[in-house]
């Protein structure tokens, strides 16, 4: 199978090209040195690189952060499964051998394409707020903000889970095999035991506050305190009695009954902080079916996520106002490109902090911030995008809110053999959650994705503060390329807190405009700016060009290690090409032997 042959891109493929001889021996280096760590806080620590991860398929593929979980998935594929099976085997599996990043005790958005863009859903499974919650939820009593850490741990930050109930109707939608058979793999794994990964070993070691809760100090270290070391059989059979009643139940086996008033016990009982959770919250959830929004790119679809996530807007807006441009960049590490799309996002950003909140409890002027006059206008505006941009729409009473967003997240991309499509992301928000654990698997801190302040002192609102029943703003970004046909050509998303939005648009930009393959292009060192007067340029010891030249520009940079897990499927006409980020343990898998 020819490279040349699997690139989406309608534009001269010389562009690639000259990429590619202008970056590989620059990833090269990146991938064969240590990184230095950044001061600021991860959402998961680094824990080093690994070589290019690629794979091909025919037909069906699965790109997951773990080499069990995408195993599982794929099996449920080899079995005849959809997309969507593969996609809650995978889920099942992930919250038992990645605990950090995602789990029944978290939320999900989850994008599903059957037929092409024309068919494309989003299902969102973020967790709500208790509906005993207040405003004030995350304010001391002198009306000044918790600091994060004090308002993560424990469980004040826990809010209403929604994977399984966003599973369930994924299945009752778009499932071919029995429920049941779904929670094999995963039940399979619990009881038998699977050995300690050196990443879970490593964020065991170096993640803080793991050991207040006495169920993850039982579970996950050993009687001297010691985290279990690589290669320890972890098994889990809690988990496994969990998901042996959710097979038989459905969602009552999670939201109803004992396991439900267990998760409120923990929460509402927890030594380190109470949470206001009730197993009426808990009855009450659903997810909730929303559209896609999608924005033409370099001549594709792009299709993302809506509120309240801010993945899908604030991607489309970035990638929308860097094709403004209309410039010829020599490659992913040129720094005309870094630079642009570096103020490209500080304008992205300007908005999504001002605007992006729960659609249900705040009008998001999504049409407004994705309009192609709006949007032209913007792209004129380079010159004002640093160090700090401002949003371009004014509402009345709103102003700019900022939540401590540090997610732990996962995020998997699977295509089955009729051609559906599942590009999903999940979370529990920071490495480990809420540090709260019950019945074997780990509760989410989401809550604290909402804005601390609800208001300034002249009351006026923040669009993304706590209320009864609210979701907070996400930036889980699982995102869709159609071609100009409305046929799929990438399945894209990434882990990482609010620079998900940036580790995902890089790498669709690295696809369509730089002509490189998904391994090629979750690999590229990584450029991040979230509108805080700063660029943060992915580097390792020696590797300083790119920096330098920004510097020079007059820009602040800031260099360090970063934590994506980007996962990317690509479709050509000669079969599926996939990615798995070497920055953590993800695999590739599809029928194929190339």
């Amino acid at each position: 199978m020819s490279l040349n042959s699997l690139i989406p891109w309608s534009k001269e493929r010389s562009r690639s090209d000259l990429v590619m001889a202008k970056s590989f021996a620059f990833l090269l280096c990146l991938l064969a040195a240590p990184v230095w760590a950044s001061n600021e806080i991860q959402p998961e620590a680094y824990t080093g690189l690994s070589e290019l991860k690629h794979g091909y398929g025919e037909t069906q593929m699965v790109v997951a952060a773990n080499p069990w979980a995408t195993q599982a998935g794929f099996e449920m594929l080899e079995r005849g499964g959809s997309a969507v099976d593969a996609a809650i085997a995978v889920q099942l599996v992930l919250t038992l051998v990645e605990p950090q990043s995602s789990g029944i005790g978290g939320g999900a958005f989850m994008l599903v394409s059957d037929t092409g863009r024309d068919s494309i859903i989003v299902l969102d499974g973020r967790e709500t707020a208790p509906e005993a919650s207040q405003p004030t939820h995350f304010q001391l009593d002198t009306g000044e903000p918790m600091p994060f850490f004090e308002a993560l741990v424990g469980g004040r930050s826990v809010g209403v889970p929604g994977v399984v109930a966003l599973m369930a109707e994924a299945h009752r939608r778009y499932g071919t095999l029995p429920w049941e058979q779904l929670f094999e793999p995963a039940i399979r794994l619990a009881e038998q035991g699977f050995p300690v990964s050196p990443r879970l070993n490593s964020l065991l070691q170096n993640t803080p506050a793991l050991t207040v809760n006495e169920q993850i100090k039982r579970y996950f270290f050993d009687g001297e305190g010691h985290a279990h070391p690589v290669g320890y059989i972890l098994k889990n059979p809690e988990y496994a009695s969990v998901l042996r009643l959710i097979a038989e139940q459905g969602e009552a086996g999670f939201y109803e009954g004992e396991v439900a008033s267990n998760i409120v016990r923990a929460v509402t009982s927890d030594p380190n902080s109470a949470g206001v959770m009730t197993t009426r919250d808990l009855r009450d959830y659903r997810p909730v079916i929303r559209e896609a929004v999608c924005l033409e790119v370099w001549q594709h679809q792009v299709c993302g996520a809506p509120p309240p996530s801010s993945g899908g807007i604030t991607l489309l807006q970035q990638l929308s106002l860097i094709d403004r441009q209309e410039q010829i960049y020599e490659g992913p590490l040129d720094a005309n490109f870094a630079e642009d799309f570096s103020r490209a996002s500080n304008l992205a950003f300007a908005d999504r902090n001002a605007f992006i909140a729960d659609p249900d409890f705040f009008e998001v002027p999504v049409d407004d911030l994705l309009a192609d006059d709006y949007l032209s206008q913007r792209a004129e505006q380079f010159d004002q995008a640093m160090p700090v941009a401002r949003s371009g729409i004014t509402l009345a009473g709103v102003i700019n809110g900022r939540s401590p967003e540090q997610p732990s997240t996962t995020h998997f991309s699977i295509v089955d053999s009729t051609g559906m499509a599942v590009s999903m992301t999940s979370s529990i928000e920071m490495g480990f959650g809420s540090r709260v654990m019950v019945h074997g698997f780990l509760l989410n801190n989401q809550l604290t994705d909402f804005d601390f302040v609800p208001t300034d002192s002249d009351g006026r609102v923040v669009a993304n503060s706590v209320a009864p029943g609210k979701r907070p703003r996400s930036s889980m970004s699982p995102t869709m390329v159609f071609d100009e046909d409305g046929r799929l050509v990438l399945l894209a998303g990434s882990p990482g807190g609010s620079r998900i939005i940036n580790y995902t648009a890089q790498a669709i930009a690295n696809v369509l405009l730089f002509g490189m393959t998904p391994a090629e292009a979750v690999a590229v060192p990584h450029i991040v700016s979230r509108n805080n007067g700063r660029i943060e340029v992915e580097n390792s010891q020696g590797d300083t060009l790119l920096a330098e030249q920004l510097r020079s520009r007059g820009l602040t940079v800031v260099e360090g290690e970063q934590t994506s897990g980007l996962h990317l499927i690509m479709v050509t006409q000669d079969g599926l090409v996939g990615g798995a980020d070497p920055r953590r343990e993800g695999t590739v898998l599809g029928d194929s032997s190339d």
